[in-house]
């Protein structure tokens, strides 16, 4: 019964699902189905078209939706279908831009955290530390800043002054 591989005769596949071959016609004039022809125009269906051709009938015999519908249907299957290939690719797109930043980041980390390093073993090999305020002059190095709060607590505002290795 097969003419080609693959390849399947209208009278095959209308024996096949058990409905008459113009019913087969019908949905191929409609557009659900595009069987490929032969030099001689003779309907050939491959196994995309019997797949296609089996839910057209599960659709209108079974489920008892009208070839409008179906039609409907099925353009949505393939709006979908592409949508989500889309979506697909996006995501991929993302994930590639999120491991690329996340490696500049680690990259980025790695090397701070180098400096970081090299500026505590340079202080620790410092023969002082001085603590100054913020804006302080180089006279005021040694000195801390104590004064009062709202509260009458005191609070004493420092920081070390490190050599600018960088």
């Amino acid at each position: 019964m097969k003419r080609k591989k693959g390849m399947y005769s209208i009278s095959v596949v209308a024996q096949m699902f058990g409905v008459h071959q113009q019913t087969i016609r019908l949905y191929e004039k409609q557009g659900l189905i595009t069987p490929q022809r032969s030099a001689g125009n003779t309907r050939q269906f491959t196994e995309e078209d019997v797949d296609a051709l089996e839910q057209v009938i599960h659709l209108t015999h079974k489920m008892g939706i009208n070839l409008a519908g179906v039609e409907m249907i099925l353009k949505l299957q393939k709006k979908i279908s592409r949508l989500q290939g889309e979506v697909n690719q996006l995501f991929d797109q993302t994930k590639d831009q999120l491991e690329s930043e996340t490696e500049v980041y680690k990259q980025q980390v790695e090397s701070q955290v180098s400096q970081l390093l090299h500026i505590r073993q340079k202080n620790k090999s410092a023969p002082e530390q001085t603590l100054a305020k913020p804006g302080s002059s180089n006279e005021d190095r040694k000195n801390v800043d104590q004064h009062s709060s709202d509260d009458g607590s005191k609070t004493v505002d420092w920081e070390i002054d490190y050599e600018d290795s960088l």
